[in-house]
């Protein structure tokens, strides 16, 4: 139980619960939405009883549950009496706010599924009076964008400040092989000095030193690797202020032997020197090797 953490997510109806999901995902929280209050205990101790497997879990509780919402100060009060520890969050916006994202989305209010908006929020907010007044943490999200409201959420609840920092994934490849589909970025250094020409080499990879050498020499190679590490030096800053969780950096050359590799080898340890949370990937390096 000492490193067992339950957050109860509730709120408002549109207040942002989907995407503060989302983000417990993210920080590694098992999640679970619209579960009925009188499982909370039972599915508490089957994830207390998982043996560290399941430590962190976040399970949204709200009045879709309809009738089963109603019990669930009950079902929390019976919670502390066994000794089991909980945090509410409770999401909430203004009444103006609400109507224009429920008026954008064409849905229904669940509390008024046949009549006006403001009548569904005004029952809503007296319904839920109690609970808000249980609740640890309060995010208003009616002027929030979502890296806002993901940022308030990795602030609260990240235990490990690892999870605040976007992952970076560089990858290498070859053209002749397609570019990576889930690449954000893509550099093309064919333009650099290719070893493949010096026989002596073109049986090496971009990781071994007569490569390395070889491609480092060049005084365009140093240019260039400046330049591209001051542009991500501006633009990683901003992909994580932004709310950016992953960002793919793809860098080919003709065959994703020998440059591509080099070349990404280099941002990554400088990523990683920088502290970013960093990995590398060379797509093509094994399979298509040349073959002697």
């Amino acid at each position: 139980m000492e490193n067992f953490r339950l957050v109860i997510i509730t709120g408002m109806s549109g207040a942002g619960k989907t995407q503060v999901v989302r983000a417990m995902e993210d920080l590694g929280y098992f999640c679970v939405d619209n579960l009925p209050p009188m499982l909370i205990p039972k599915f508490a101790e089957l994830c207390a009883q998982s043996g560290g497997g399941v430590s962190k879990i976040a399970l949204v509780v709200d009045i879709r549950g309809g009738e089963f919402f109603d019990t669930l100060v009950q079902v929390l009060e019976d919670m502390e009496k066994q000794g089991y520890m909980y945090e509410i969050l409770f999401l909430e916006a203004s009444d103006e706010t609400l109507i224009r994202r429920y008026k954008e989305s064409r849905r229904r209010h669940p509390m008024a599924p046949h009549g006006r908006i403001s009548e569904g929020i005004f029952r809503e907010r007296e319904r839920l009076e109690h609970i808000r007044g249980r609740a640890m943490h309060i995010i208003d999200t009616s002027d929030l964008t979502a890296a806002q409201l993901r940022g308030n959420i990795a602030g609260m609840f990240a235990e490990d400040r690892e999870y605040e920092r976007m992952t970076i994934t560089i990858v290498s490849f070859g053209f002749k092989y397609g570019i990576p589909l889930d690449a954000d970025m893509v550099f093309d250094v064919r333009f650099l000095p290719n070893p493949f020409y010096v026989e002596s080499l073109r049986r090496h990879s971009g990781q071994e030193e007569p490569v390395i050498d070889y491609i480092w020499k060049w005084p365009i190679t140093k240019q260039f690797l400046e330049k591209l590490l001051g542009l991500v030096d501006f633009l990683v800053p901003n992909y994580v202020k932004e709310g950016k969780s992953q960002l793919i950096i793809a860098i080919g050359c003709t065959g994703g032997l020998h440059r591509s590799v080099f070349i990404a080898d280099k941002i990554y340890e400088y990523l990683r020197s920088k502290g970013y949370k960093a990995n590398v990937e060379h797509r093509d390096l094994q399979h298509n090797f040349p073959k002697s």
